[in-house]
């Protein structure tokens, strides 16, 4: 325990001994004057010692307790929190540009996330990872929200689609360093990045995907570090077209995919058909609850006991005295 005003335990413990040393005090001259008088006082037993007693005690305790506040002490405590690293994924392809979700996938797609991010405690770090061909950090994790939710407004919808590369795009953000795929029928060498239980990928997209089994073999990677993928169907089955290249490119939800994507990690698939559900989809995705060592300052908990034993005192005192002195 540390004291941000160390001086006043000193006068917390001065203050309280003077306290007490005026107390016995009183006592004592209060029995040398009903001698005096005459009046001779029979020894008290046990239980009319206490309650002559303990609600002076009670009270000194609390003053001490009191003054000791004053000294602001601060403990380091292991605080349960919901912690540790999320990444956004948002697939900015050319076919959530498709308006079977309105105003359209993407749109839906970014409402969805910065709902999501508004829900989250300040605990959490966000990042945002958007994916075409290629996979692009677009904002380390970070504590501050409010430039994760500007990060989200930029996106823009361009290319085709790579899930895989969404993924290792990812892992490197959660990683810290650059992460590199084993080869594309899964053999060779896994890369060991280590485990990352406290972190999660949140992947929004409409599952289309020419490499799915590659996207299969990175969320590998990511279950054997630990790293949770939650899958977002954005879109319907019925599908929608849109416009590539003066092309009308027909194209709809792959549930199947994003389904087995998430299942290989031990997370789930979300389905949302509307703007509406997509709104609510941070309540049906778990962050992990974890217990970090927080400097916390214990003034207010000393003066909530220093009020409880004023309480009692002066309620001992009103029934065995019938009034408080």
């Amino acid at each position: 325990m540390t004291m941000l005003q160390p001086l006043m335990v000193l006068v917390a413990v001065v203050v309280t001994g003077g306290a007490v040393v005026a107390y016995l005090m009183y006592q004592r001259r209060r029995t040398e004057v009903l001698q005096a008088a005459g009046l001779r006082l029979a020894a008290p037993g046990q239980r009319a010692a206490a309650r002559q007693h303990v609600p002076y005690a009670l009270f000194l305790t609390a003053l001490f307790l009191l003054l000791l506040g004053l000294a602001r002490p601060q403990a380091e405590l292991d605080v349960p929190r919901a912690a540790g690293t999320v990444v956004l994924v948002f697939d900015v392809s050319n076919s959530m540009a498709a308006d079977d979700v309105k105003p359209s996938r993407l749109a839906a797609a970014k409402a969805a996330g910065t709902s999501f991010v508004d829900a989250q405690p300040d605990t959490v770090d966000i990042g945002i990872v958007m994916f075409g061909q290629d996979g692009l950090t677009t904002q380390r994790p970070t504590d501050d929200h409010t430039v994760v939710n500007a990060a989200i407004g930029r996106l823009a919808t361009s290319g085709g689609t790579s899930l895989r590369q969404a993924i290792i795009a990812a892992l490197s953000t959660i990683t810290g360093k650059p992460v590199s795929m084993p080869n594309p029928d899964g053999s060779g060498p896994k890369a060991d990045l280590g485990y990352w239980g406290s972190a999660t990928i949140v992947i929004f997209s409409d599952g289309g995907d020419t490499q799915g089994a590659q996207a299969e073999i990175a969320a590998g990677l990511a279950a054997d570090a630990g790293v949770r993928i939650e899958t977002v169907g954005i879109g319907t089955t019925r599908g929608a077209t849109v416009e590539v290249d003066g092309y009308q490119v027909a194209t709809a939800l792959d549930e199947e995919l994003l389904t087995t994507l998430a299942e290989t990690t031990g997370g789930s698939y979300h389905a949302a058909q509307d703007a509406a559900a997509l709104n609510d989809i941070h309540k049906s995705i778990d962050l992990r609850i974890t217990t970090q060592p927080e400097t916390v300052e214990l003034t207010a908990i000393l003066a909530a006991v220093a009020l409880l034993l004023l309480t009692i005192g002066g309620l001992l005192m009103i029934r065995w005295h019938g009034r408080i002195v």
